[in-house]
């Protein structure tokens, strides 16, 4: 096993320990390992002081060496935080989020595209899972595949896709508090004679008016069916209000409870993983709301890893219900993370 430096400082040569071994046979408790740093691995190019400085906050080494001893092996004890038994089993499927995790808008994620790909080489199962309701799966994929991911439509599980499935079950018909570009998700679905309120994201609805129509359909009684109660979201001009508020504002003035489809609900990984034939024990998420993404994967049986992108504000793992599995800088880091330690036989 190798120790989790950046993907540019593959500096250790062995370890005393397996780390997987370890933590199966004492889950949840801090597991220490010795390792073996050979400096003369170091490329020329990569900082020096920078390994260093890395191995000292990581590691409680046994000697220190200095740069004219660049050549030297260097014994250290590494300490591992505590990690659930889930995250020391290996792993069968991988759900990621989309928007603030592999892209923000059109903008990609750096290196995402080739974190994706190296994940794919392990033939590991992956499900893409979002609570976007700005925009239909189908302008979604089109979008995703236009600034140059490699996904198939089949890979994308939505919270409007569990949305409509749900108004189908039930034979509601909603007033459609959602984006018009997300309203291809809902064709053929019956508006006439209003028995339900359906939120999403709809900036362009937002209005007094129109929350006041489903005010008044909610204290006569209809469901309120949130697609996801997001706080907020990234664009590509800083953070932006997310349905959230509404459905709350909605709650509060008419005392009535919301039923959310999407995440961090447990039946939303739940149907994701099925689609998958994988159990909520052999697979782990990835996202940027530490809330919605990581604590309602862990919540419903999975491993949850925490990317520092997006959404994500500092400070934001360790203000959460529950502590993350593991925190990542990026998209990049989080697969490298999932390969090097979830995936080995």
């Amino acid at each position: 096993m190798s120790l989790l430096l950046p993907a540019s400082w593959r500096l250790v040569t062995g370890v005393s320990a397996d780390y997987a071994v370890c933590v199966a046979a004492c889950p949840g408790k801090n597991v220490t390992v010795k390792v073996v740093v050979d400096w003369s691995a170091v490329d020329d190019g990569v900082d020096y002081g920078s390994c260093l400085q890395y191995l000292k906050l990581s590691a409680s080494l046994t000697s220190t060496p200095n740069k004219s001893a660049k050549n030297c092996s260097t014994s250290c004890l590494l300490q591992y935080p505590a990690v659930s038994a889930t995250m020391a089993k290996r792993i069968a499927a991988v759900l990621i989020d989309l928007s603030g995790t592999i892209h923000i808008e059109d903008a990609i994620i750096p290196g995402a595209i080739e974190a994706l790909k190296r994940l794919r080489a392990t033939q590991v199962k992956i499900k893409f899972v979002t609570n976007t309701t700005k925009e239909s799966k189908h302008v979604l994929h089109e979008r995703l595949k236009r600034i140059g991911f490699s996904i198939d439509s089949e890979e994308i599980f939505t919270s409007l896709t569990a949305a409509r499935q749900l108004i189908d079950q039930r034979n509601l018909r909603p007033l459609m508090l959602i984006a018009d570009a997300a309203k291809e998700d809902f064709s053929g679905v019956c508006y006439e004679n209003e028995n339900s309120v359906l939120v999403g994201l709809a900036p362009e609805h937002f209005n007094y008016e129109r929350l006041t129509t489903a005010f008044r359909l909610l204290l006569d009684g209809a469901p309120l069916i949130a697609i996801h109660k997001a706080r907020y979201y990234k664009r590509g001009d800083g953070l932006a209000l997310g349905p959230g508020a509404f459905v709350s504002g909605l709650e509060y003035s008419s005392g009535c409870k919301a039923e959310v489809v999407g995440k961090p609900e447990a039946a939303f990984f739940h149907s994701a993983l099925q689609d998958l034939g994988c159990t909520p024990a052999q697979a782990v998420m990835i996202g940027d709301d530490v809330q919605d993404d990581v604590c309602g994967a862990m919540k419903a049986g999975l491993a949850g890893i925490l990317v520092k992108t997006g959404k994500y504000r500092p400070g934001d793992e360790s203000h959460a219900e529950l502590s993350p599995s593991h925190v990542a800088e990026d998209f990049p880091q989080a697969v490298d993370f999932i390969i090097n330690n979830l995936l080995q036989s």
